[in-house]
């Protein structure tokens, strides 16, 4: 026999009992949007992995680092064979001439050729991987070849670019017959040591006032 309903009891609507028709989950996802848009919008989970990703990407600049150390390295072992093979010919002929001249600040321009693409190297590292040093007080580097930024590296680069420039230049003024051509390569030279240093003045400024 059914129940007869007490009188001020109300019928349990359609859907309100856990686990109900579709109409319950609806209004679950009603209350708790958060959880909703977690399990119909994925984008933030994989956005943190694409993210975590792109920063170990990073890590692919060990490669030029390596390549600049060992072309810094072939450097310092091409001037040190110049000078073991033409030391016998200074000896025998110790004058001060413009060969013998030359010959030494050749082997200046090589050797700051190696120290600018060591520099170089540091500066890859300590901007995308890590500060050198930082994990040990037994690796350290001096205070001048520390990068916080961009334009550090592109002040020490620039400026031994300017400084392998003027070598090379004295080594072609020494060893030169013609006068006139000195003169075209010293123009050169200079115009292209003056917007070198314009350009790391004013891009440094800049720099500094867009941060």
């Amino acid at each position: 026999m059914a129940d007869v309903p007490r009188e001020g009891s109300e019928p349990t609507p359609l859907g309100s009992v856990k686990g109900g028709p579709p109409q319950a989950e609806a209004a679950t996802a009603e209350r708790n949007p958060a959880d909703a848009s977690a399990v119909e919008n994925p984008w933030p989970r994989l956005g943190r992995r694409f993210e975590r990703g792109l920063s170990l990407s990073r890590v692919v600049v060990v490669v030029p680092v390596i390549v600049l150390l060992l072309s810094a390295m072939a450097s310092f072992a091409y001037g040190t064979d110049v000078f073991v093979r033409s030391v016998t010919h200074v000896v025998d002929d110790p004058q001060l001439t413009s060969h013998n001249l030359g010959f030494l600040l050749l082997l200046t321009d090589l050797f700051l050729i190696g120290a600018t693409l060591m520099i170089a190297a540091f500066g890859l590292y300590d901007l995308f991987i890590g500060t050198i040093g930082a994990s040990g007080a037994g690796v350290r580097l001096p205070g001048w070849l520390r990068m916080h930024d961009l334009d550090d590296l592109k002040a020490r680069v620039i400026s031994m670019i300017i400084l392998v420039a003027a070598v090379s230049f004295v080594v072609v003024t020494v060893e030169s017959k013609s006068g006139l051509d000195t003169l075209y390569l010293g123009v050169g030279v200079a115009v292209v040591i003056a917007a070198l240093t314009a350009f790391l003045r004013f891009g440094r400024m800049d720099g500094g006032e867009r941060s």
